[in-house]
């Protein structure tokens, strides 16, 4: 199971924490992502991080301004966001991709970020 917070209603340019937390105790089989999604568009994705925390990808639109992390002793991924954009804004979810590999296949509930100009 896994339960994201930190969202909430920034101004433009501020920065956020997002974080996820992951109940059970392979967190450390899991390679963590964040994606979002706006009302009447597709799930975008935003960043991965692999199993051991050394390895991430982020969306060419993230590049520079967000950064993705984990800690698997408290089996939590975080998202620092800087320099957010009102266009950002959007339900953030946190989803776990076992070994790696495939599909996500566990997601969280998601939580709100409002961007506001």
């Amino acid at each position: 199971q896994l339960q994201a917070s930190g969202g909430g209603l920034v101004q433009s340019g501020d920065s956020l924490r997002l974080s996820c937390a992951a109940s059970g105790r392979s967190f450390r089989s899991y390679s963590m992502g964040w994606f979002r999604q706006t009302p009447g568009k597709e799930r975008e994705f935003v960043a991965q991080i692999n199993r051991s925390g050394d390895s991430t990808i982020y969306a060419d639109s993230v590049k520079g301004r967000f950064t993705i992390s984990r800690d698997n002793a408290k089996n939590t991924v975080y998202l620092q966001m800087n320099m957010l954009k009102p266009e950002e804004t959007a339900v953030y979810y946190c989803a776990a991709q076992y070994l790696g590999v495939g599909r996500y296949g566990y997601w969280g509930q998601g939580t709100e970020v409002t961007v506001s100009s």
